[in-house]
């Protein structure tokens, strides 16, 4: 992420989700911003995956595999 591009984000918390910022960040020597930053960015990594298997879930031209094919498909003997 370059730091020079940054805003400034402004949000209203429930005091426990602050409380347990406060120690995720105190535990790991980081600033409460540094925890809410990586939070944001694995939330919203989780969310395009998501949203690429809903899309591919509607496709009607794309194959769904059982595990097991998915497994043989890769030569993989589990």
């Amino acid at each position: 992420m370059n730091k020079h591009l940054t805003k400034v984000l402004t949000a209203r918390i429930p005091e426990e989700i602050f409380l347990n910022l406060n120690e995720i960040a105190e535990t790991r020597n980081r600033k409460r911003g540094d925890i809410i930053r990586e939070a944001l960015e694995l939330y919203l990594e989780n969310w395009a995956d998501y949203q690429i298997a809903i899309d591919r879930l509607k496709d009607s031209s794309d194959k769904i595999q059982t595990e097991q094919e998915f497994l043989n498909e890769l030569g993989w003997a589990i």
